[in-house]
């Protein structure tokens, strides 16, 4: 199984904190106004990579990991595999998402995914919600979740380190 990736960035800052690869994937329907990713939203941007091949770039970069886009959700199945495969190395994994988490719990294949997940970003992008002072998300609906503490204690909770 492949993963339709449009970007790859190596050493940012801006998706998670420290210095992070950002796996960005193809496809998203949401489609938010003013949406600084905008070129992700195809289906078919981009290329297939296989799980080996951004695996073997995450290793030679060393940094912790962000799934973001597009909306990885779209991709769930096929990150899976990399998802475990990324914890089982010991790397930091965040995701960032247009969904809310309470819409993933209802999802088979992105509920599978969370299991993975160390922080994720929900929500979708609201341009009236803008806020340049927020770390790590565009809009003050969106959610800085700790999803391990939430899937056990079976509500949302939030990273306050972030917030």
């Amino acid at each position: 199984m492949t993963i339709r990736v449009v970007h790859i960035i190596e050493g940012t800052s801006v998706d998670g904190p420290g210095l992070r690869t950002a796996i960005y994937t193809a496809g998203c329907a949401h489609a938010c106004p003013s949406c600084h990713n905008p070129s992700t939203w195809a289906f078919d941007a981009g290329r297939d990579y296989s799980p080996a091949e951004l695996l073997e770039c995450i290793k030679q970069n060393g940094f912790n990991v962000t799934f973001t886009g597009g909306d990885p959700m779209y991709q769930a199945k096929a990150l899976i595999p990399l998802a475990g495969e990324i914890k089982r190395l010991g790397y930091n994994l965040w995701c960032y998402t247009g969904f809310t988490f309470e819409q993933l719990l209802r999802m088979t294949e992105p509920m599978e995914l969370l299991q993975y997940i160390d922080v994720l970003v929900d929500g979708p992008y609201m341009e009236a919600l803008r806020d340049t002072e927020l770390r790590f998300r565009g809009s003050s609906n969106q959610r800085i979740i700790d999803v391990q503490h939430s899937l056990a204690a079976h509500i949302v909770v939030e990273d306050t380190r972030y917030v």
